[in-house]
C-alpha cells in the first residue's frame, strides 16, 4: 500500500512538473511565434519575438537618447516623444507590430481604425490588463469597462453639466485673479519679469480643481498633487520594465516608496471626505449635490447605486491628477507656442480686450471666444497632454474589411501621430496655424468630410469613453488665457529649452520660463 502510495505522489509530481514546462514552453515559446505568424500574414509587419524580453530594452533605450539632448524650436515633436514608435512607422507603416514581453502589441496610427476600436468596435476593445505597479496611480472610471464603467460614468456625468460648470465661474475666477496679482507683484518697476510658468500653471489648476470639485482649500490639493507627480515618474519606470507576476511584493527601496505613497495619498483624500461628509451632515446639507465629491457621496448613501468609500477616492485620485494635468499641461504649451508666435497672441488679446476691456470673462464672454478656441484647439493639435491610450482584445476581431486580430492583443493608438500626420492636415502639419480650426473642429482637416475631421482630433479622447472633463477644462484654460492676455504680453526667455516629453502627459523637459510685460 505505502509503495502504490509512493508511486502515485511520483506520478502526480512528474505530470505537474510536465505540465508547468509545456505551460511555460506555451507562454514564452510556442503562442508569440503563433500570434506573429497570423499577424504577418495578414500584411502586418513590425520586430521580430526577441525570446522573453520583447522590445521594451530598446523602447527604453530610444526614449532616454532622446530626453538626453533639446530639439531645435519647431513642432516636429513625435520622433523626440515617441522615437521608437515613430521609427516602427516610418518603416512599416500606420499598422506595425511590436512587443511587450512574451507579447505582441499592435502600433496603430491610423485614424479610421482608431475610430473604429474607440466607436463601433468599443465593446471587443477594453482596457489592457495592468501591471499592478501601474495600475496604483489611478483605478477610477477611466480604467474600468463594461457595465462597471457605464455605472459610474452614469453616477459622475451630472457634476459636469453646464449649469454645475457655470456656477464654478467664481471659483475659475478666484484662482485666476490670484495668480494674476502674483504675478503683477514679481514685476520690476519696469513691469518685466520672468517667470516658469509650467509650476505657475500647475499651481494655478490645483487651486481650481480643490475649490470647485471638492470645496478643500489650496494647501490641502497641493500636497496631493506633489505625491503624484512623483508617483507617475515611479508608474512610467515600471511601465517600461518587464513585470514578474509577484515583484511588487518584494520590499524593493523604490517598491516601498510607491506603496507609501500610495497611503500618503488616499490618507489625505479620506481626510477631506471626512471633512466633507461632516459639513453635508452637521452644517450644510445643500453642499451634497454642488461639487464632483458631494456627487460622489451622494451617489454612496443610495443603496440601488452604491459606491464604496474606496470608489470615491480612487475617483478623487483621477480628478486630481487628470484634470489638473490636463488644464496645466495645456496653458503652458500654448504660453510657449503664443510666445513663439507673438502675431497670433496679439489677435487673441484683441479679441478679449474688444469683448471683455479689463474685466473678468464671465460665461457668455468665454462661450462667445472664437480665435482663443482656435488656438487652444491648434495647441491641442500640436502638443496633446494625452499622446496615446492602450485597448486591448478581448476576443478574436474582425475589423477594416478582414484584417483579424486575436484575442489578448494590446493595440496602441497613437494620437500625436494622429496630429501630425499631413494626409489628415496638410503639408503644413507642422505649422501652428489656428486659421484651420476658424470652421471649428469639423472643417478642421485637409479631408473635407465632416466624420474624418472629427476622428483625426483626439485631445480628450473619442467616442463614448471621450474625457467628461472636456468642458471643465476649456473653460478654465479660457478663462486663465483671457486674463493673462489682459494683463501681459510675453515672449520666451533666452533660458528657454525646447524638449517635450511625456510623464502620463506631454510636458516641456526643462519648465517653461517666459518673460512677461505688463500691460
Amino acid at each position: 500500500m505505502g509503495k502504490y502510495l509512493f508511486e502515485i505522489v511520483v506520478l502526480s509530481s512528474v505530470l505537474l512538473i510536465l505540465y508547468a514546462v509545456l505551460r511555460v514552453a506555451y507562454v514564452v515559446w510556442w503562442r508569440p511565434n503563433y500570434l506573429e505568424k497570423v499577424l504577418r500574414r495578414q500584411g502586418i509587419r513590425g520586430t521580430s519575438y526577441k525570446f522573453l524580453r520583447g522590445d521594451m530594452a530598446e523602447i527604453r533605450r530610444s526614449i532616454l537618447e532622446a530626453q538626453s539632448k533639446p530639439m531645435s524650436l519647431n513642432h516636429h515633436i513625435t520622433p523626440r516623444v515617441f522615437p521608437f514608435f515613430y521609427d516602427m512607422m516610418q518603416k512599416y507603416g500606420k499598422v506595425s507590430m511590436t512587443w511587450i514581453g512574451t507579447k505582441p502589441r499592435l502600433i496603430i496610427g491610423d485614424p479610421e481604425l482608431i475610430r473604429m476600436i474607440l466607436g463601433d468596435k468599443k465593446n471587443d476593445f477594453v482596457k489592457p490588463p495592468q501591471n499592478p505597479l501601474v495600475h496604483m496611480l489611478q483605478r477610477g472610471v477611466s480604467s474600468l469597462d463594461g457595465e462597471q464603467w457605464a455605472k459610474r460614468r452614469r453616477q459622475i456625468t451630472p457634476a459636469f453639466h453646464l449649469d454645475k460648470l457655470k456656477g464654478m465661474m467664481p471659483a475659475f475666477s478666484t484662482s485666476c485673479s490670484n495668480f494674476i496679482d502674483r504675478w503683477i507683484k514679481l514685476a520690476t518697476p519696469e513691469g518685466s519679469c520672468e517667470v516658469d510658468v509650467a509650476p505657475e500653471f500647475q499651481n494655478i489648476t490645483c487651486d481650481v480643481i480643490s475649490r470647485t470639485a471638492f470645496g478643500s482649500s489650496f494647501g490641502e490639493g497641493k500636497k496631493i498633487f506633489e505625491l503624484q507627480k512623483e508617483q507617475a515618474v515611479l508608474v512610467i519606470e515600471a511601465y517600461y520594465n518587464l513585470y514578474i507576476p509577484g515583484l511588487r511584493f518584494v520590499p524593493t527601496r523604490k517598491n516601498k516608496r510607491r506603496y507609501k505613497l500610495d497611503n500618503e495619498i488616499k490618507t489625505m483624500l479620506r481626510d477631506i471626505i471626512r471633512k466633507k461628509e461632516k459639513e453635508i451632515i452637521h452644517n450644510r446639507p445643500e453642499l451634497g449635490a454642488t461639487d464632483l465629491l458631494g456627487l460622489l457621496l451622494k451617489c454612496k448613501e443610495q443603496s440601488n447605486n452604491s459606491m464604496t468609500i474606496e470608489e470615491v477616492i480612487e475617483e478623487c485620485k483621477l480628478f486630481y491628477f487628470a484634470g489638473q494635468e490636463t488644464t496645466s499641461n495645456l496653458l503652458t504649451w500654448t504660453m510657449i507656442l503664443l510666445s513663439m508666435h507673438p502675431n497670433w497672441q496679439e489677435k487673441a488679446r484683441e479679441e478679449v480686450l474688444r469683448m471683455c476691456g479689463k474685466k473678468s470673462p464671465d460665461f457668455e464672454a468665454i462661450s462667445h471666444f472664437k480665435i482663443v478656441a482656435m488656438i487652444l484647439n491648434e495647441v491641442m493639435r500640436l502638443y496633446p497632454s494625452v499622446c496615446n491610450l492602450s485597448r486591448y482584445t478581448k476576443r478574436k476581431i474582425s475589423i477594416n474589411g478582414g484584417m483579424t486580430i486575436p484575442e489578448g492583443i494590446e493595440t496602441l493608438l497613437l494620437m500625436l501621430s494622429i496630429h501630425h500626420d499631413p494626409m489628415s492636415w496638410g503639408d503644413d502639419v507642422e505649422e501652428f496655424n489656428p486659421e484651420r480650426f476658424s470652421e471649428g473642429v469639423a472643417r478642421s482637416t485637409s479631408k473635407d468630410t465632416i466624420d474624418y475631421s472629427l476622428t483625426a482630433f483626439y485631445p480628450f479622447g473619442w467616442g463614448p469613453r471621450r474625457c467628461l472633463g472636456q468642458s471643465f477644462a476649456m473653460i478654465e484654460a479660457k478663462m486663465a488665457l483671457a486674463m493673462i492676455l489682459q494683463h501681459f504680453s510675453f515672449e520666451l526667455s533666452p533660458s528657454y529649452t525646447h524638449a517635450p516629453r511625456t510623464v502620463i502627459t506631454l510636458q516641456p523637459q526643462y519648465g517653461a520660463p517666459v518673460i512677461l510685460h505688463r500691460l
